[in-house]
This record gives C-alpha cells, sequence and structure tokens, in this order.
C-alpha cells in the first residue's frame, strides 16, 4: 500500500521534471535564435567626426562601439577611443590631409582593409565627420560605402562648415554631401552656421566649435537611445530602420520643456530646431516620436505632443512612436523627432515593428503601470536579418596623390603598438572586394 502511494507520488514529479527539461530546451532554442540586440557602431572621420567621437566616449554614452579614423597620427594619439584607425600612412605619412578630399579619399582606399575589419558585424554605422576637409570629406564617402556593402544600416550625420571657414570649403562639403549621399540609408545635416542662433554673441570661437561637436553627439545618441533604452511604448531597431532604410536626407530635432504647457511646447520645439537643415518636418513620409517624461507625464501629454508632429508631418506618413518614463524628468517633458522620406513613397511597414498611424493606440501606455509586474526586465529584442551587399554608385577617384606615395613605407610603430588600433590581417585582405572598389579595378 505504501509502495503504490510513493509510484502515484513519483509520477506527478517525474511529469514536472520532464516538463522543466523541456521548458529549459525551449529557452535555449530560443536565445540561440534571438539576439539580445543591435550592434551599434559609430565611427568618426577626420578631425571633425574624431572630436565629435570623443565628447560621445567622455560623456559616457553607453551600448555604442566607438571607432576614430584619420591621417593625422597625432590626432589619433589623443583619442580616447578604444579603436583607432589611421588611414592612408603611405600617402601622408602621418599627417593630414591638406584640406584636400582626393587625399582623403584616397587614403580611405588604401587602408580598406582595416575598415572593413572593425565594421564588420555591425547592424548599424552611424558616420559622423564634419564636411569641408579633407580626410572627411573625402574618406566618408569610401568607409560609408563599405558599412552598407556589409549590410549595416547606415545613417551618416555630418556638419557643414560655417560661413567664415570661406567658400572653398563650403563647396568641397557640398560635392562631399552629394558623395556620401549616394552610400548611406539616411544622411542628416547640421549646418554650423544655424549654431549663430542658439549660442551667446560672446561666445569664444573654440567654444562654438566645441558646441558643434556637441551637436553631432546629441543627434546620434537620440538615435541610438530610441533603440537602446527600453520603454512603456518600446521602439528598436526594427523601428529606426522602417523609417531610415534607402531614406536619403532627413531631419532630426529634440525638444525640452516644463511646466504647464510642456508638452506641446516640446513638441513644437522638436519639429522646428533651428539646427535643422530644412527646419521643418513638413512633407516628411517617415516619423519617428519618442516621448519621454517623469512619472507624473499624462496620457493626455502624450496625445496633444503626438498630433502636432502628426499635423505637421505628411499625411500619409508613416508615423512611429515610443514612449519613455525617466523619473529624472519629474516635471518636464523630452521629445525626439527623426523625420525622413522627403518626396518620397511612404517607407514600408517592417514585420514585428511597433509601427502604426498617429493618432497611435495609446491604450498601452495607460494601462503598462498596472499590467507590468514591478522590476520586470525590458522586453527581449527581436532577431535581426542583415542586408546583402548593396552595389553602390560612387565618384571616380584620382590616384595622382597615391602614385606618389612611397610604397614601402612602414606604419608609425608608436601607433600600432597602441590598445585597439586596427591593422589589418591577411583574412581581411581576402574577403570579397566590395563593388565599388571592384568597378574601378575593371576600368
Amino acid at each position: 500500500m505504501d509502495k503504490g502511494r510513493a509510484e502515484r507520488g513519483a509520477q506527478p514529479r517525474n511529469e514536472q521534471t520532464a516538463a522543466a527539461a523541456e521548458r529549459e530546451k525551449l529557452r535555449l532554442t530560443l536565445e540561440t535564435e534571438t539576439r539580445a540586440g543591435a550592434r551599434i557602431k559609430v565611427i568618426g572621420i577626420g578631425g571633425g567626426g574624431s572630436n565629435a567621437v570623443n565628447r560621445m566616449v567622455r560623456s559616457g554614452l553607453a551600448g555604442v562601439e566607438f571607432i576614430v579614423a584619420n591621417t593625422d597620427v597625432q590626432a589619433l594619439q589623443l583619442s580616447p577611443a578604444p579603436t583607432k584607425i589611421q588611414v592612408g600612412n603611405k600617402l601622408t605619412k602621418g599627417l593630414g590631409a591638406g584640406a584636400d578630399p582626393n587625399v582623403g579619399r584616397n587614403a580611405a582606399l588604401e587602408d580598406t582593409d582595416k575598415i572593413i575589419e572593425v565594421l564588420d558585424g555591425a547592424d548599424m554605422v552611424f558616420v559622423t565627420t564634419g564636411l569641408g576637409g579633407g580626410t572627411g570629406t573625402g574618406a566618408a564617402p569610401v568607409i560609408a560605402s563599405l558599412a552598407t556593402e556589409l549590410g549595416a544600416l547606415t545613417i551618416a550625420v555630418v556638419t557643414k562648415p560655417f560661413k567664415f571657414e570661406g567658400r572653398r570649403r563650403q563647396a568641397q562639403a557640398e560635392r562631399g554631401l552629394a558623395e556620401l549621399r549616394d552610400c548611406v540609408d539616411t544622411v542628416i545635416t547640421i549646418p554650423n552656421e544655424r549654431l549663430l542662433a542658439t549660442i551667446d554673441r560672446r561666445t569664444p570661437l573654440t567654444e562654438a566649435f566645441a558646441a558643434a561637436d556637441d551637436i553631432l553627439r546629441q543627434a546620434i545618441q537620440g538615435i541610438s537611445d530610441l533603440i537602446l533604452v527600453p520603454g512603456l511604448i518600446n521602439l528598436d531597431f526594427a523601428d529606426v530602420k522602417a523609417i531610415a532604410s534607402g531614406m536619403g536626407f532627413a531631419i532630426m530635432g529634440t525638444g525640452f520643456a516644463e511646466g504647464d504647457n510642456r508638452s506641446v511646447e516640446a513638441a513644437n520645439r522638436a519639429i522646428s530646431s533651428p539646427l535643422l537643415e530644412e527646419a521643418s518636418v513638413k512633407g516628411a513620409r517617415g516619423v519617428i516620436i519618442n516621448i519621454s517624461g517623469g512619472p507624473d507625464c499624462s496620457l493626455l501629454e502624450v496625445n496633444e505632443a503626438a498630433s502636432i508632429i502628426q499635423e505637421a508631418a505628411h499625411e500619409d506618413a508613416n508615423i512611429i512612436f515610443g514612449a519613455v518614463v525617466d523619473p529624472e524628468l519629474e516635471g518636464k517633458v523630452k521629445i525626439t523627432v527623426i523625420a525622413t522620406g522627403f518626396d518620397r513613397p511612404t517607407p514600408a511597414l517592417m514585420p514585428g515593428s511597433a509601427s502604426g498611424q498617429t493618432p497611435v493606440d495609446l491604450s498601452s501606455y495607460a494601462s503598462w503601470q498596472s499590467e507590468r509586474p514591478a522590476g520586470a526586465p525590458a522586453p527581449a529584442r527581436v532577431a535581426i536579418s542583415r542586408r546583402g551587399a548593396i552595389d553602390l554608385p560612387v565618384a571616380p577617384v584620382r590616384h595622382g596623390h597615391a602614385a606618389e606615395a612611397d610604397a614601402e613605407a612602414d606604419a608609425d610603430p608608436q601607433l600600432e603598438r597602441g590598445v585597439g588600433v586596427a591593422t589589418g590581417t591577411d583574412d581581411a585582405r581576402a574577403r570579397e572586394m566590395p563593388a565599388f572598389l571592384r568597378r574601378q579595378h575593371e576600368d
């Protein structure tokens, strides 16, 4: 009798053990097939881009891998970025590009193996630089082409020179921007001249340039935070990709406000930022709205802000909405807007993305607090499928400077000993040659 009871008691335990084993097997399968999130890399090119990345590193921007690329070895040695690439050592002997974009372009072409090595594996690459000079203007399209062909969503965030920097530099910036636009999914341009409307008349020149660097940081952090910071209504890589993939020029604005009318004021500031190239989201067919506020941020405020931005965009715009509660924003509201697809068809929604038209269904915002257990982890990320290689048009490259360079020059030994410096490998050189380089060799 006791034996029978023991056998009956053992059966449920055996069933529980089998069920637990099955759940563990399923968990391991899901962990194997699902990635934790997008791998984001930021590469700063030339002096302006490197300065912006240096500022991001020092600000503690998390969840992003930082790279700087430059012809100037001294500037590289001063950078706190963990990964540094000296490009064009044979061409420039470790000096700068002399404000010549052709030198910058050829310098990047000299070291494509290093560039591929550090960019490989990224789901999203930010290319940042100050246009108008030599290294950034010339090398950025080459590096962006490589990032795109490696399958990454590639977004360029660039500044255009002040007027006092001269017509030649402005003309070089416009030519570089035209080349860059053909090599990336989306490009955000920030004219430095617009900074004059946001800074004091007596601001020193060094602080003005530092402010320009910080605007680049804000733009990149604004987008990366959308992906990396979990929210009540969560945005992720799929949402950004739906709006930014192959969309050309884009604008981004951020608005802060506090007080009784904070959501309306923040929304208006976000869509009319003096730093935006066109200073308007009118006609945008793809828009991301992210609203961050303290625990006191109400559903009505969220609806008011989203409605203002919806009315400013194209009537058929694909609007993706996210909301984040940040205790540090008690009494304040921060709104980030990214607008793309000007004069383009409405971008298709990506399967599984949190996309939808505005007015959005805000019921999840209202019910989240009561439904989600305290301390619950952020939602798991969805698997990310990489894009195939894209055959991109790139402007013809003149090799005059490269032909004059010493083909046997050695890389700077001091830089090569630095931690995180990419030197290239035989495996990297053996990779399939990018399309734009194949065309040059075939010509």
